[in-house]
């Protein structure tokens, strides 16, 4: 921001520019004072989470339950540290786990970048005088592989210039895993159904051990990465005229509970005409409308959904949803199944 020339401002001038930098200021203040408090939420979460992830309480369970609660504490952890380094202006230094060496029989594939131009701005050919090199573990469906990202570095030897091709954007900073490798853990968890504890027993065999706790550090992290993307697919679906709408009850593991408890995954989609399929689902702890509520908002359509009560509060208002019911949970519908199951039998 250039600097106004303050001794040349008449009176007026001047009121308007210091108006002009309270409003900036409180502007300041309240992201601010936003930010401390999404830093406090996130660092007691993190409390918490570490107390059920090592507490006595992790021991009531047993093998796989253990196994599969440490590995979505686990998620949760590296989504929340993702999170808190996003939200710190100088971020604090954190511990790194030593980081054991990449397989050496593994193929090794070269991926150079070298800078746009060698010809420093003096008019002088530059020199290559060494490079640095970083290694990211790769996976191509079925095998492992490692790219060697190498950066030449260039000098001139005139004016002592150097110049070296920028590091090439990852999904996570500093990290080992390629966006295949990542793409990888997220379909075999999410679609194939395959936890990380037995992700790591995969690639074990195939000569790669990676630790359970390190996958969901990266799942958790992916998950912050990708929430802009939902946020997008959000937007769009609930820009549509005519939405479809169903929960379906899903077992979670709580600490403390001893027990699995009853949640909810709620399906928000497009119609199968739509020319951009758009399904979202929204995981909530309940079946109360409330959840509908928020989610919702105030689009205000055509709401294909059964007769569940938990819907009805999207009907009702001054500008209500249109409840368009389906044929499943008619009325009529149900009475001339059951005659046509009758004649059948």
């Amino acid at each position: 921001m250039e600097k106004p020339d303050v001794a040349a401002m008449d009176v007026e001038e001047l009121r308007q520019f210091t108006a002009s930098l309270l409003v900036t200021v409180e502007q300041k203040n309240k992201e601010i004072h936003w930010k401390d408090l999404k830093i406090s939420q996130l660092t007691h979460e993190m409390a918490v989470l570490k107390r059920w992830r090592f507490g006595r309480g992790a021991e009531e369970f047993t093998g796989l339950q253990r196994s599969l609660l440490e590995e979505s504490i686990d998620e949760d952890l590296g989504a929340l540290e993702t999170e808190l380094t996003q939200l710190e202006e100088t971020p604090k230094p954190r511990k790194h786990p030593v980081r054991s060496h990449l397989p050496l029989n593994l193929p090794r594939l070269e991926v150079r970048h070298e800078p746009d131009s060698t010809l420093c701005g003096c008019g002088c050919q530059m020199k290559r005088i060494g490079e640095d090199i970083a290694e990211k573990l790769d996976y191509v469906p079925g095998t492992f592989q490692i790219e060697r990202h190498v950066r030449g570095k260039w000098v001139c030897s005139t004016c002592e210039t150097i110049v070296q091709a920028p590091v090439a954007p990852h999904v996570i900073d500093k990290g080992i895993p390629t966006a295949g490798l990542l793409a990888q853990v997220l379909v075999a968890k999410y679609a194939d159904h395959l936890p990380l504890y037995r992700q790591e027993e995969i690639y074990t065999r195939s000569g790669v051990p990676i630790a359970r706790s390190t996958m969901a550090e990266w799942v958790g992290a992916c998950g912050v990465k990708l929430q802009p993307l939902g946020d997008g697919l959000k937007t769009l679906l609930l820009k549509r005229a005519v939405l479809h709408a169903d929960e379906t009850p899903m077992p979670n593991l709580r600490p403390g509970l001893k027990k699995t408890h009853r949640s909810y995954l709620w399906a928000y989609g497009t119609t199968p005409y739509d020319p951009d399929p758009i399904v979202i689902y929204d995981f909530a702890v309940g079946r109360s409308g409330e959840h509908a509520r928020a989610f919702m908002g105030a689009w205000r359509g055509k709401l294909v959904c059964d007769d569940f009560s938990g819907y009805k509060a999207l009907f009702e208002g001054e500008q209500p949803a249109t409840e368009v019911g389906c044929m499943a949970h008619c009325p009529e519908s149900r009475f001339i199944w059951s005659n046509v199951g009758t004649r059948m039998h």
